[in-house]
């Protein structure tokens, strides 16, 4: 489930692929399919993948430019916070369009056009008429090949950056979160959060070269994957994406991403906060990276329903019986190297924070010896694949969704494949995934309080 977690806190070619996957709605419905709308994927010979989805939606297109490189490519000690940074960066403008021609072309198609970064990829998306199919092409391959900004515009771009970082450590749980990932990795680049380490941000101006450098390596085509959902012909997406996308040059780049090892022991840490607040405990534990031929990332996925819901006992111990928390919770994001599995809990009676965390890892205890009642699993496993399908009712919302997919795999079936894995998550499947990766060796521990004073 893509939106799992506990915080919610962009000349012809031939072309060298066609391939069609899906069956029309109603027959990908019987067949069980968690995607039920056709998909057409095609390749360029520089290796940029198109993946269209009709839709019906009338005079409606989203156009997502997924780019598979976020924090997790920031392998280079000092160079944090990159991935980010060029979401900023990607709408500085082009000799072709200026910021400004690019801003009225948006305002003219009266789109919605954005751009987000995670610790895996980063998209750009444009949701506009269908008319304007051809403009938007335009102004998303001009931009991915011929991005240019001055050393001057960067400087001021890393300013803005740092005034974001600022903003969102405003936030008690965004410190907490960046003590936890600093402790609980050694060398993977998920150690830092997504918008970098705040001596890299402060830094960011003095490093124009690199910028440059990472631009070069990532936003290449064999790294791109476009999609595009909604009212289009696919011959004209062909035709077009042909047409706009054939200068783009192919690299050669790829990072070479630590791999994090075993962790042996417990860790704990204690983290002051100056003004005010309520204390938070939060626990991360290392889990499966993300597959679509393997149990345990649903299975894992699955227990975090069980555990946290507003209906499971450890919700009504410490919420409802007890009242020493006002927020407990907990997941882990799919990620292509292995995440954590994070739970977070605000404490409404500092003097119990031991208290909470002991019935937290209780419950837990309680999952390696106990077999989940079948019934109550049939019943999450239903909650979320209905969650998910509501989810798929508008361009925007399915292009966000299969972008997801295409960049932890590349192969729009994932998303399929992956939800029979869900199907077939059994009571024994909960139970080996919380003897597998919820050992006392596994777990880190962050605390943060107010500072006295």
């Amino acid at each position: 489930n893509m939106n799992r977690g506990m915080l919610n806190y962009c000349g012809y070619l031939l072309l060298l692929v066609v391939v069609v996957m899906g069956v029309p709605d109603a027959a990908a419905q019987s067949n069980g399919d968690i995607f039920p709308f056709p998909v057409t994927t095609f390749e360029l010979d520089n290796g940029l993948k198109v993946v269209g989805v009709e839709y019906d939606s009338p005079g409606i297109v989203a156009y997502y430019t997924v780019v598979r490189a976020g924090s997790r490519n920031e392998v280079e000690s000092g160079f944090s916070g990159y991935a980010h940074f060029f979401e900023h960066m990607m709408f500085r403008g082009t000799e072709k369009y200026s910021t400004d021609a690019y801003n009225a072309e948006v305002k003219r198609m009266g789109a919605d056009s954005n751009a987000f970064t995670t610790s895996d990829w980063t998209a750009y998306y444009i949701v506009a008429s269908s008319s304007a199919l051809e403009t938007i092409i335009d102004l998303e391959s001009d931009r991915f090949q011929n991005l240019e900004y001055s050393e001057d515009a960067f400087r001021t771009e890393a300013g803005a950056i740092l005034g974001e970082y600022n903003l969102n450590f405003s936030n008690p749980v965004s410190l907490l979160q960046e003590a936890l990932s600093d402790l609980a990795y050694t060398v993977h680049p998920y150690k830092h959060t997504t918008i970098g380490l705040l001596a890299d941000v402060q830094d960011m101006p003095n490093n124009y070269d690199y910028s440059v450098q990472f631009y070069d390596r990532y936003y290449r085509p064999e790294n791109s994957i476009i999609v595009v959902v909604g009212d289009f012909e696919q011959a004209q997406l062909e035709q077009l994406a042909g047409q706009y996308y054939s200068g783009w040059e192919q690299g050669n780049f790829v990072p070479e991403i630590p791999q994090e090892p075993v962790q042996t022991a417990e860790r704990n840490a204690q983290v002051g906060w100056p003004n005010p607040t309520l204390p938070f405990l939060m626990m991360g534990f290392h889990g499966p990276a993300f597959s679509d031929s393997t149990i345990d990332m649903p299975a894992l996925d699955v227990f975090s329903r069980l555990l946290f819901s507003e209906t499971a006992p450890l919700y009504r111990h410490l919420y409802l019986e007890e009242q020493i928390v006002d927020v407990v919770q907990g997941g882990a994001l799919d990620s292509r190297d292995a995440p954590l599995f994070s739970i977070l809990a605000r404490v409404t009676v500092p003097e119990r924070i031991d208290d909470v965390r002991a019935a937290v890892i209780a419950e837990i205890e309680r999952f390696k010896t106990e077999l989940i009642d079948p019934e109550v699993l049939a019943a999450t496993k239903s909650n979320m694949r209905y969650g998910f399908a509501m989810g798929l009712n508008s361009p925007g919302g399915i292009a966000r969704t299969l972008g997801h997919y295409l960049q932890l795999t590349e192969d729009p079936e994932t998303v399929n494949r992956v939800y029979e894995l869900y199907e077939s998550v059994t009571p024994e499947d909960v139970r080996m995934v919380a003897n597998t990766y919820f050992a006392e060796a596994n777990r880190t521990v962050v605390v943060l309080r107010q500072e006295e004073q």
